[in-house]
């Protein structure tokens, strides 16, 4: 053997991971041992996000799952019945994508990366339950994402129409407001310009108030990822105004949250995508003009069109409203800040108390006209103005309702409003309805047959699914959906009329698939149903999802609205898919890049593992940080957890060695029977059982950690007669780490003559009697200087310390004569 082959394999000492973690790997396939029941007696649900099957997993996955491993086998040994499934959101960008880079047909590049990545899952040793797995683009999956669809057309959830949309030329499909993200697309990252389409969309609009107001029961959610959802949902209480145009009875509605300000309208703006425009007889000598900035607006991004800064564009369209209250005549214009998304795509402007209606003023020239004062002050000066007086103050200027103040200026006008007529009292949400249509191959098909006689018709349940053609079918993108092209599969009869029909040629966004598998997995090979509602209703809901905070205005929105669809069509009891949340940190390199497949910085878990095994890269990954923290991959941080690791599989051999016979773990000492040593192990076990299991409950895995490796520098085994205390003690720290160590634990537990697998026994409990020493150390202070340190009992009296501290050597010698006058622990 060469030198090299010798130093690489000394630090190991008997711990051959190699043999250890293949052996227990297997024995865990052959028990069955990760195997949920269909109806759990005590249940726990433990579920990390779907994987994008677009090639091998890589650190960022590793940590994700670790973290999801260890919370289900300690929740094995809390004796509950625990779900822990994994399958693959197979259809979609990534994985299509990745395939077309190589050529490959994305079923076969697909299914090939499912395979290699369960394979390296299964090297790894996660304890997924593989009978549950699913992945979304078979037949038996996206059959029941097809019926989700088609209940929901059923009830009006599910409509098509005309659109301007978000499209990534790049990628060649349209977006989801939720999919792009800073002016850009979520997976290429370039720009997102606008497109005139006909696509389908989904309700969601009709789920805002309950989205929104179950969020304050979601206190297993942290308050961060709330307020994201909170603020993406965007709730604004107002009222809708209608302005008529000059010489017309056509009319404006514009919503607003200041009515209060109406006085103060100078100009109308509306937002350059708005259908409202197509209604508009702009003034022949204006249309070039506005056409020109139209099409210049609508290649912005939102970002862009929303920045706060001072220069606003716009075009004035020549026309005018009448403001319903004061009569005034107001211009209209069209402005790149209004979005169509928002309220009607109109805003009133009113520069005087609106930061960016100030802004686009004073670069046209648009009159300002202050109808808002400060309560008890003078009114701002139009003509000195330098900034918007935003505040909610006292009307002025405002006719019959001056002198009122803030909501209740607010409350007058809208109920005014609403007895002329002129408005009705609304609730507006930021959220608008699910743009789900992609122009791509590799998706679920959308069950819907367009007949020229009998127009749209849903496939019948019965024919579910309807399958994407596999072959024959030239899957690149080309800004129109593949399947147009593919006439075998496109052309059909329409099931009413039997005439010539075309099935629709669209697919639906990945995220449908990941919306309900969590409900899936309860029952993932029911042929009758997405799943049965009993098991689905046992199980859920989920007690630990685990993902990242990305997901926030996305997913975590999505699947929530699902699940209440679901619940209201009577398949699903409960109305929340998790009830606990938890947000992991994300995995850069070491130039602080997260971990990405499309950037090319992705670090193997086998290549790691072939080195160092498993249980050692799991605990340097959980020690180097909190688990939601981010956190930069390096091997420099193994050699310390290895060579802990192997100290104490060293431990555990003495100790099997030394003591064969069994040990009572169920059994607390007697701490005042235990010799000074032995006690002060005890108390530190107990100690250290509470620490990790509170940690546990936190997902603080790294203090966890720290609190094992503690112990230890407090314990070694003593050998004689205190053999089966050692093997008590050291039995029990091996329970509290099989969690984070499962194939180390494992082999420790068969070690100490236990047959079961260590996720069979029960969690230790502490003593509460001896998580506190007897003693405490008092430090002896004189003039302000600390000169020694005394140990005395906890129950001691003042006066008895301070003659054990006047016995002290070194105490007598610094006071000599004087007197000792203050303690200090």
């Amino acid at each position: 053997m060469s030198t090299d082959q010798e130093t690489k394999s000394e630090p190991h000492s008997g711990y051959d991971f190699g043999a250890i973690e293949v052996k227990w790997q297997k024995r865990w396939d052959e028990q069955k041992l990760f195997h949920a029941p269909d109806m759990p007696r005590e249940k726990y649900y433990l579920l990390v996000m779907f994987a994008y099957p677009s090639g091998d997993i890589h650190m960022g996955h590793f940590r994700n799952y670790i973290i999801g491993d260890a919370m289900a086998r300690y929740q094995w040994m809390l004796g509950k019945d625990v779900l822990h499934p994994f399958g693959w959101d197979a259809f979609g960008l990534p994985a299509e994508q990745a395939a077309i880079k190589r050529g490959m047909h994305p079923a076969e590049w697909t299914v090939k990366n499912i395979e290699v990545s369960r394979n390296t899952l299964k090297k790894v040793g996660i304890s997924f339950d593989w009978d549950r797995e699913v992945a979304s683009c078979f037949p038996d999956y996206y059959r029941w994402s097809q019926w989700i669809f088609l209940k929901m057309y059923e009830r009006g959830l599910a409509y098509r129409k005309d659109s301007l949309v978000n499209f990534c030329a790049t990628c060649n499909t349209v977006l989801a407001n939720e999919q792009v993200e800073d002016g850009a697309c979520w997976r290429c990252h370039n720009p997102v310009t606008k497109k005139r389409l006909n696509q389908w969309y989904l309700k969601i609009t009709d789920y805002a108030d309950r989205l929104l107001e179950s969020l304050d029961h979601l206190d297993g959610w942290s308050e961060r990822l709330r307020t994201i959802q909170r603020n993406w949902i965007g709730k604004s209480t107002g009222c809708e105004i209608r302005f008529q145009l000059e010489g017309t009875d056509f009319e404006i509605p514009v919503f607003t949250t200041r009515p209060d300000t109406i006085y103060g309208v100078t100009f109308m703006a509306i937002a350059p995508e708005a259908e409202l425009l197509e209604k508009l007889a702009i003034p022949e000598e204006r249309k070039k003009a506005v056409a020109e900035y139209i099409a210049k607006s609508i290649s912005k991004s939102e970002i862009e069109r929303q920045a706060v800064t001072d220069d606003k564009d716009g075009v004035f369209t020549g026309l005018y409203a009448i403001n319903p209250l004061s009569g005034d005549k107001v211009q209209l214009w069209i402005a790149d800040y209004v979005l169509a998304s928002y309220g009607t795509g109109v805003v009133m402007g009113v520069p005087a108390h609106d930061t960016r209606d100030f802004a686009f003023s004073k670069k046209y020239g648009v009159p300002i006209k202050v109808v808002i004062s400060p309560v008890g002050g003078p009114a701002p000066d139009a003509s000195t103005m330098t900034e918007a007086y935003i505040e909610k103050g006292e009307m002025v200027n405002s006719g019959a309702f001056n002198g009122r103040i803030g909501a209740d200026a607010i409350s007058a006008v809208i109920d005014f409003v609403e007895a002329k007529k002129l408005g009705v009292r609304k609730v507006n949400f930021k959220l608008r309805d699910w743009l789900i249509s992609r122009q791509r191959y590799w998706g679920t098909p959308i069950p819907i047959i367009h007949c020229p006689k009998c127009g749209e018709v849903a496939v019948a349940f019965d024919k579910l699914p309807v399958e994407l053609p596999t072959k024959g079918v030239d899957y690149i993108p080309k800004g129109r959906s593949p399947l147009a092209d593919a006439t075998d599969w496109v052309n059909v009869e329409c099931p009413k009329c039997g005439g010539p029909a075309q099935r629709d040629p669209d697919t639906m966004d990945t995220f449908i698939c990941s919306s309900w598998y969590m409900l899936r997995y309860t029952d993932n090979k029911n042929d009758k149903a997405p799943y049965d509602v009993a098991k689905c209703d046992a199980w859920l809901p989920i007690d630990l999802y685990i993902g990242g905070i990305t997901h926030a205005t996305g997913h975590l929105i999505y699947f929530r609205f699902f699940t209440k669809f679901l619940h209201d069509i009577g398949m699903c009891k409960h109305e929340e898919p998790a009830v606990r949340m938890f947000n992991h940190g994300m995995v850069s390199d070491a130039e602080g890049r997260v971990m990405s497949k499309s950037l090319g910085n992705v670090v193997s878990p086998i290549d790691v593992m072939k080195e160092r095994g498993v249980d050692i890269s799991r605990l340097a990954m959980y020690f180097a940080a909190p688990a939601d923290r981010e956190i930069p991959w390096s091997n420099e941080g193994i050699t310390g957890v290895e060579r802990f690791l192997n100290k104490f599989y060293r431990i555990v051999e003495q100790v099997a060695k030394a003591h064969p016979g069994p040990v009572d773990l169920a059994k607390h000492y007697d701490v005042a029977g235990l010799d000074p040593k032995a006690k002060e192990v005890y108390t530190r076990l107990n100690q250290t059982i509470k620490k990790v299991s509170e940690d546990l409950d936190q997902l603080q895995f790294n203090t966890s950690i720290a609190a094992i490796m503690e112990f230890f520098g407090a314990f070694s085994p003593t050998g004689g007669s205190s053999n089966a205390f050692d093997k008590y003690i050291t039995s029990k720290i091996v329970q509290v780490i099989a969690p984070l160590t499962p194939h180390f634990a494992e082999e420790a537990w068969e070690m100490f003559e236990h047959k079961d697998s260590i996720l069979k026994s029960s969690w230790p409990k502490y003593d509460p009697k001896a998580i506190s020493f007897d003693t405490v150390v008092v430090a002896i202070q004189i003039n302000g200087k600390v000169r020694d340190e005394i140990e005395v009992d906890r129950s001691a009296d003042e006066e008895a310390v301070k003659s054990l501290a006047m016995s002290r050597e070194k105490v007598r010698r610094t006071l000599k004569a004087r007197r000792l006058s203050k303690l200090s622990t």
